[in-house]
């Protein structure tokens, strides 16, 4: 691995770790620095560059060889994770935004559960917020969420075994928001087995560029996808009732 300053080269770990990135040069370095810190050693990084017009292309080629780059025309997050995934060549698969932080403990705190078990197939850990430092006062004002870690869901709170991945497919390009939940009650449809963690795994960032700020109709979309999840739940019990 090129040695990235402040980073001490570590050992490979069979995880790979997915970040779509669209116009993200102001945080994503410190993304990736959060993912090379990791205390149980280097995982694969997949930087999937979806149609950035800024300087996210230099920001992460000061990476080397520690981050592959990969580019794709404008398509959402969820192209831009499954573009990685194709690439991805390890059998659990990550997934961070590109703003978003790790502990360093993340990777250690949901690999454990799925060594000791075979038979799970993702694991979830705890998520906190924090608005980012750079933000004027008034701007930090704005912002309302609950203190402290949760339990989450989240892109950047999971890790999946990639044939568990593939057995429930892509995320949704639909989708421009809630994508991620639509995979995991996919998941959750399927029978994919899961267990959590009571370590903090994720810090996720609230600033002024957040997707879900940005798009005021993106309530929609996750109506669309709790109305999916009821559909197949429906579709299920009918299908018991038939057989």
């Amino acid at each position: 691995m090129e040695n990235v300053e402040g980073v001490a080269p570590a050992a490979p770990i069979p995880i790979s770790a997915i970040i779509p990135c669209h116009n993200g040069e102001r945080y994503v370095a410190e993304t990736i620095l959060s993912v090379l810190r990791q205390d149980l050693g280097r995982a694969e990084i997949i930087l999937v560059d979806d149609g950035s017009t800024d300087r996210t292309r230099e920001t992460v080629q000061t990476f080397g060889e520690s981050v592959r780059y990969l580019h794709q025309p404008r398509g959402g997050a969820a192209r831009a994770r499954n573009l990685g995934v194709g690439y991805s060549t390890r059998p659990l698969l990550a997934f961070l935004d590109a703003d978003d932080l790790w502990p360093e403990q993340a990777l250690r705190s949901l690999i454990a559960p799925l060594v000791r078990d075979p038979s799970l197939g993702m694991v979830v850990g705890q998520m906190e917020q924090f608005v980012s430092p750079e933000l004027p006062g008034e701007d930090q004002a704005r912002f309302h969420f609950p203190r402290g870690a949760s339990l989450a869901r989240l892109c950047g709170s999971v890790l999946v075994r990639r044939s568990e991945f593939d057995r429930v497919g892509g995320f949704s390009p639909t989708l421009e928001t809630g994508e991620f939940m639509d995979w995991i009650l996919r998941a959750e449809a399927l029978g994919v087995r899961s267990a959590s963690v009571p370590e903090l795994v994720l810090r996720r960032r609230l600033h002024r560029l957040n997707h879900g700020v940005l798009r005021r109709d993106a309530q929609q979309d996750y109506l669309r996808v709790i109305k999916a999840a009821l559909d197949r739940r429906r579709a299920a019990a009918q299908g018991a009732v038939g057989s």
